[in-house]
């Protein structure tokens, strides 16, 4: 594609108004220069926060320098879609042990089909205005350091918590990238971080997962724990963990930018199968077959059906001891997997413990 006589200024403008037409509420563009943002990665790994998360380190520069993973590429889109649904009641989840707190994102469909076919339809948008181009399009599915490249594209900040941040719409959006060969007008990069002395991400954290302002010790951290990690869940912060079974938010739930935040309007963003008030005995009565079925096209999927019942377990340990939550656990001490009767065992203990 010959970019002599393209006026990319005024293509870049095009860009946005059509990303926002697609449902993203903002979109900006950067270069291909993360050379701050990877050294921020290189001292992370060699401390190990990266736990059991192999593939942060797996594919060496190719996740800070985008130009290494899709040759060609000049330019890079980044744009953001709010999440949050309109009544969560985070909070009152939060403070009744019997329910289960999933993480607001993984309540409705799972994102990255969405938001990777918005992306699909952005670019075929500017192929058809300015004839074939090269691109990629990556939704938290290839390695990208996609919260660095938010920044540079003037998305927001990196708050003390990790997450980008936007003074407009706090951090409950999605992310999603286009890779593209075309020498577009760049974005000034969000420089001011506004988080200030506030500290009340890094003290909310239940299981002290923060070592210092943006920087996460994932070993350390629910989501982590309760999606990426595979073996059992380390006894001394099972009690931390409370009813938190799928992921965490209270670092964003605390987060005063977040007052700014606006509900979806995506449907598919909407809670499923009531997930965002159902109890966690109920949960884990649910035979494969039914998490299967009603964890089709959902985020729950990653975790798989034997560290669900593995959260749930460890939930229910925390819960009160009642008769439908001591009588689920019971089902479960029999069950095939280890994993699962060992957190069960745990969980009853955690019981007879309180009880005597």
């Amino acid at each position: 594609m010959s970019t002599a006589t393209l006026d990319t200024t005024a293509l870049a403008e095009t860009i946005k108004q059509w990303g926002r037409e697609l449902g993203f509420q903002q979109v900006g563009i950067t270069g291909i220069d993360l050379g701050e943002h990877e050294a921020h990665l290189q001292r992370w790994l060699e401390a190990g926060y990266q736990g059991e998360m192999d593939y942060m380190a797996a594919h060496g520069s190719k996740r800070s320098r985008p130009a290494e993973l899709v040759p060609g590429t000049l330019r890079v889109i980044s744009l953001r879609m709010d999440y949050l649904p309109g009544d969560t009641r985070m909070t009152e989840r939060l403070g009744e042990p019997e329910q289960a707190y999933v993480s607001r994102y993984a309540l409705g469909r799972d994102y990255h089909k969405l938001i990777r076919k918005r992306l699909q339809q952005l670019a075929e948008r500017v192929e058809a205005q300015v004839g074939p181009f090269g691109y990629r399009a990556f939704v938290d599915s290839a390695p990208v350091l996609e919260k660095a490249v938010a920044q540079q594209a003037g998305l927001g900040w990196i708050g003390k918590n990790t997450l980008v941040l936007n003074r407009k719409a706090g951090s409950w959006f999605f992310l999603g990238e286009l890779f593209v060969d075309i020498p577009l007008p760049v974005d000034a990069p969000h420089e001011t971080n506004h988080c200030g002395s506030c500290s009340a991400c890094l003290d909310v954290c239940p299981t002290d997962a923060f070592v210092g302002p943006q920087l996460l010790d994932a070993r350390r951290c629910i989501s982590y724990l309760t999606i990426e990690h595979k073996g059992p869940i380390p006894v001394e912060l099972r009690a931390k963990i409370g009813n938190r079974v799928f992921g965490c938010d209270d670092c964003q739930i605390v987060c005063p930018w977040n007052r700014f935040a606006r509900p979806t309007e995506q449907p598919d963003f909407q809670p499923r199968h009531g997930l965002d008030n159902v109890g966690l005995a109920e949960l884990f009565r649910w035979s494969e077959a039914e998490f299967l079925s009603r964890t089709e096209g959902s985020p729950l999927r990653r975790a798989g059906y034997e560290r669900w019942l593995r959260n749930l377990a460890v939930g229910l340990g925390n819960a009160p001891s009642t008769i439908p939550v001591l009588e689920a656990l019971q089902s479960r001490r029999d069950h095939p997997s280890a994993l699962v009767r060992e957190h069960v065992e745990w969980a009853l203990a955690q019981h007879a413990r309180r009880a005597g």
